[in-house]
């Protein structure tokens, strides 16, 4: 509560913790229907994996689900939505194979209120996680390396049913796809392949509709602006910005 400083409600989307899945992910807010009456709500998805919705108003969770393939961490999902984690995942001073190492990460992902869809830059592999501090509270941890799945893809973008939880369609990547990503309301979705094409997908389908080659990958998520009656979508990539706007 703003207002006073006291702690509404809080929910835990990895519970002890130690494999670094810091929550940096952006939370996005949204109004919609759910279940058959209007909620207030908030998702995200999260490096651990997980995509999850929750109510607003009090942290009650609706949507707990994966969307990666094959996340090992958790030995299950309680009632109420929070993930029990598996103890024999916890880092071991001989290493311990996690996956996924970190589904994303800060690049922001994106809502659609038309489609109802979440929109996510990730990727799938395996991070081995040592435990550095042999004492009874031990607090150093190191991982190295990371794979591809067993899939043969190393990253997609993926549509995430908020109602659900369940991908809607998945664009395959051949590196990782964690990415910033922008929906606007002309059912567009902006990001880039991994291999230095900027490009549009439809919102619905992920079909790709158009493209333009960079000099690098973009560092962020693209932004949309009006300027004199026309609209123009803004990337960075290297030390360079892009501009792009229909010709009439």
């Amino acid at each position: 509560n703003p207002d006073t400083g006291k702690m509404a409600w809080y929910f835990q989307f990895t519970p002890h913790d130690t494999w670094d899945w810091d929550n940096t992910q952006n939370a996005i807010l949204f109004d919609a229907e759910f279940q058959g009456r209007q909620r207030k709500m908030v998702g995200m998805a999260a490096s651990n994996g997980y995509f999850f919705v929750l109510d607003r108003t009090n942290g009650k969770s609706l949507v707990t689900e994966p969307f990666v393939d094959f996340p090992n961490w958790v030995l299950r999902k309680a009632p109420d939505g929070h993930l029990i984690p598996n103890p024999a995942k916890e880092p071991s001073i001989g290493g311990t194979l996690i996956a996924p190492g970190k589904a994303t990460n800060w690049p922001p992902s994106t809502f659609d209120p038309q489609t109802g869809l979440f929109y996510v830059g990730m990727t799938q592999g395996y991070n081995i996680l040592y435990a550095s501090d042999t004492s009874e509270r031990p607090e150093g941890y190191a991982g190295i390396g990371t794979g591809s799945g067993p899939y043969g893809s190393a990253g997609a973008i993926r549509a995430i049913d908020y109602k659900t939880g369940k991908i809607r369609w998945s664009f395959p990547l051949p590196a990782s796809g964690v990415q910033g990503l922008l929906s606007t309301a002309g059912h567009l979705l902006f990001g880039h392949d991994t291999a230095r094409d900027f490009m549009a997908l439809d919102v619905d389908t992920g079909k790709p509709l158009w493209h333009a080659q960079l000099a690098s990958n973009p560092t962020n998520g693209p932004q949309t602006f009006l300027l004199d009656g026309k609209q123009y979508i803004l990337t960075a990539a290297g030390d360079t910005l892009y501009a792009f706007t229909l010709r009439k």
